[in-house]
Formats: structure tokens, sequence, C-alpha cells
């Protein structure tokens, strides 16, 4: 069973929204919908997020990805649909039922930090625990926990404004895990950090997914970050879902133009790794003992230079020394599209709608 499912999911702001709806049904274009002064900000969207998984949603501005993830833990309520996470229909709950259900198993984490400038780092991590009534002891011990987890139990005492950017939403972070949910929602919680902080708070939510395998829905509209973190990846525009699958899959086959001039600048050499591109091993008079080696995780950028000195290809073993594969020069040229995998990003141009 799915973590958190979505099914026939709309919202429509503006004026008879349930009329937009029916018009879109009957496949009506969105643009003649909007005509009418309604705005379709999410359109029939159809999501599953398996338990453990890292599911990103990316799109530009004002493709929906915001207002879908607001509807994921009922802070928007749908227009039409439904969304359940695990066996419970969330858009059929009560107030006091929602509120249960989100302090129990749903976790939010913002772009822009929420935290509470006059209380110290420990006590905004265990606020999410103090909102549910549990004991101070308790959940000032889980909230240093957390902390720990993320590198700030030494600052546990410090107030938010004394901390960087990246502290501050590392105490976001830790917030969320404090909870003890086992769902995560982050909408563009990395966007507002530089470079280089935003990739170790990548690196650090990796880590942690992987130790403790919570579920994961992360918003972005960033697409390197959506290749690197997502186990799955969807693709928003103009509020409908026009792909979905793994980062290998989209990028190996866009759906259409669109999907395929949205991934141009993605750096294909850290979405693809050694498992990805290698074939089976042949060895021929101990040739495959003296090619250089590379794990099945390794991404290809990294094998570009051994390959090189290698002639041409890299064999690929477990970390117990079993040979599983052997990449080719050939094989890592396809996969980077006859490049060396570049990263770039795609500018977030301005769109119609405003309720991204």
């Amino acid at each position: 069973m799915p973590a958190v499912s979505a099914r026939g999911l709309y919202k429509v702001f503006g004026p008879r929204p349930q009329d937009a709806v029916e018009r879109l049904r009957r496949g009506e274009p969105i643009a003649a919908v909007r005509a009418d002064g309604t705005t379709p900000a999410v359109v029939d969207v159809d999501l599953d997020v398996e338990p453990g998984e890292i599911s990103v949603v990316m799109g530009l501005s004002g493709s929906g990805k915001s207002t879908l993830i607001r509807m994921l833990n009922g802070l928007l309520e749908p227009t039409a649909g439904t969304v359940h996470v695990g066996d419970t229909e969330l858009t059929a709950l009560d107030a006091d039922a929602l509120r249960r259900l989100r302090q129990e198993r749903l976790s939010m984490v913002f772009q822009h930090f929420a935290l509470l400038p006059h209380r110290s780092v420990l006590d905004n991590a265990a606020y999410a625990l103090e909102i549910r009534g549990v004991d101070r002891s308790e959940r000032r011990r889980k909230a240093g926990d957390a902390l720990d987890m993320v590198g700030l139990g030494d600052r546990a005492g410090s107030r938010p404004g004394q901390l960087s950017g990246g502290m501050q939403q590392r105490v976001g972070l830790a917030r969320a895990l404090a909870s003890g949910t086992d769902i995560m929602l982050m909408d563009e919680a990395f966007s507002a950090l530089d470079p280089l902080i935003r990739r170790e708070m990548q690196d650090q939510l990796l880590e942690l997914q992987a130790s403790m395998g919570q579920t994961i829905v992360f918003i972005t509209h960033d697409l390197n970050e959506a290749m690197r973190l997502g186990s799955t990846v969807a693709v928003m525009r103009e509020g409908r879902v026009v792909q979905s699958g793994t980062p290998q899959d989209i990028l190996r086959a866009p759906a259409d133009d669109y999907v395929a001039s949205f991934l141009a600048d993605v750096d294909r050499g850290r979405v693809f790794a050694a498992a990805d591109v290698m074939e089976p091993p042949a060895p021929v008079d101990g040739e495959l003992e003296r090619l250089p080696r590379a794990l099945p995780t390794t991404p290809l950028a990294d094998l570009l230079q051994p390959a090189a000195t290698g002639g041409g290809s890299v064999v690929v073993a477990e970390e117990d020394g079993r040979v599983v594969g052997v990449v080719t020069s050939a094989a890592m040229l396809a996969a980077l599209g006859g490049g060396s995998g570049t990263s770039g990003t795609t500018t977030d141009t301005p769109r119609e709608a405003v309720h991204g």
C-alpha cells in the first residue's frame, strides 16, 4: 500500500470551481477555463508515494507543485479527488481527526524555516511534540537527539537569529525528525540556501533517509536537485503531471518535447550510475583484472577518467569484490547524450498561473 496516494485530484481557485472541474474533465483547454476568471492550479493528478522512498515533484513556478503538497497534508481542501495516507482517506477527515493525523503521521519542512525567534533551538526542535502534549523532559530528549542527527547538538541553547541560514534549515529538519512521523513533506525546503549549503543539506537528507527509512515528498523547481534526491520524480506543467518515473527512465525517454527541453541541462553524469549502463562481464585471459574498478552506485561522471586510463572500460564490482558488470565508454557516452554530463539549471521563467 502506498504511504501517500492521490486520485483524480483537482484544485481550482476562483468562481464556480466545480463547474471548472467538469469542463476540464470534458477535455476543455485550461486556457479556456482561465478565460472565465478561474485558475486551475492542480488538474487530475494521480500520485503514489511508496513507503521509504523520496518522491520528488518538480516544475516551474505556477506548475501546481506547492498547491499539490498542501493538499497532501490537508492545508488546502481539494476541489475534487481524494488523498489517502496509508489506508486513511485524509480528504474525508473532520478537523480534529485531520489535526491528529498531521501530528502523528505527517511532518512538514517549509522553505522559510518557520522558526520561533524567541525560543531556543532545542525548544524549536521540540515544538511539534509540545503541541502534541508530550511532557517537557521527553520532548527535549527527542529534540536533542534530532539536533544531534543534523549536527546541531552543540547549538541547542542558541536562538535562531544566532544561526546561519543553513543551520536554521537544519533546525526545521530536526523539528520534523523529532516529531517521529513516518512521512515528511518538504516544500522547496533548500531553495533559499546558498549552493554549497544546499548541497550539504541534500547530502544530509539522503543520509538521514537511508538510515531512518522515512517516506519523503520533496517539492523543488531545481532540476539537478530533483534528479539527485528522487527515487521517483513527477514533472508538473500547468497543474498536470506530464510524466513520472525514476530519474533514469525520464532522462532516457522524455514523454514529450516539454519534458525533454525541461531536462536538457540536467547533469546526467550524476544521475546515471555504473549499474544503470553496465553490461554482463565477459572475462578474457584476465582482462577484467587489469581494468579499473567501481561500485555499482558510482556516478558516471566519476568513471570518465578511469575509463580513459583503463582502455575505455571500467569493471563494476560489489564491495566484497564480486564482479557484476563492465561499463564501456560507448555506453557512458550514450547515457550522457554524447557529452560529459556537465551540470546546469533551467531558468525558472514566470508562468501564467500564480498558485505554484
